[in-house]
Order: structure tokens, then C-alpha cells, then sequence
């Protein structure tokens, strides 16, 4: 399997998990979203996670109390186009072991 795919796969799947953790949390009280940066992975092959950071912007004051700062659309429009990200590099993989197949029933 390419490295390069399996290291997007790893670094897709935590942008999926903190998403889905500001999801969770948009209705808790004075919840601050994540957001996850990514970076090319050694000698720019593949990707990798580079930070999850906290919001410092604040949400909503009502009656006092600081509502959750996440923003739902944008939250389940990140998670589309990194779905289709992970797709991507699900085919990859797929394809290459097909390929590796293929070429072993060759050698056989």
C-alpha cells in the first residue's frame, strides 16, 4: 500500500473526528470548536496532522451564558469535502492492491 495515501487516510480521519466532536458539542455552553491544520508529511510525500487548535473567537451571549461557538454549516461542509478527500485515497489503496494482485497471479 502507498504510505503517502495511508498517512491521508490517518490525518483525514482526525479532521473527521474533531468535526464531529464540534457537532456533538453545539449545543453545550461556552464549547469552543477545534480545527485541525494539515502539512506535508516528510520530504513532501503524504500529509499529516500539524495541530488541532481551540477557537479563541467566543459564542453567543444569551441570558448570560456564552453558547457553543460551532458553526454547523461550515462544520458538515468540511466533513462532505473531506469525505470525498478519503474516498480519493480509499481508491487509491484499492486499486494499488488490485494491481498487486493482478501481478502476483502473473508471477504464479
Amino acid at each position: 500500500m502507498s504510505d503517502v495515501n495511508i498517512s491521508a487516510l490517518t490525518a483525514l480521519s482526525t479532521v473527521q473526528e474533531v468535526s464531529a466532536n464540534n457537532i456533538a458539542n453545539v449545543n453545550t455552553d461556552g464549547f469552543r470548536a477545534s480545527s485541525v491544520s494539515l502539512e506535508s508529511g516528510p520530504e513532501g510525500r503524504g500529509v499529516e496532522v500539524a495541530s488541532i487548535t481551540e477557537s479563541s473567537v467566543p459564542g453567543v451571549m444569551v441570558d448570560g451564558v456564552e453558547t457553543s461557538n460551532t458553526d454547523i454549516g461550515r462544520e458538515m461542509t468540511d466533513m462532505i469535502v473531506t469525505g470525498h478527500a478519503f474516498s480519493a485515497n480509499t481508491a487509491f489503496v484499492r486499486v494499488q492492491e488490485e494491481m498487486t494482485g493482478h501481478l502476483l497471479n502473473l508471477i504464479a
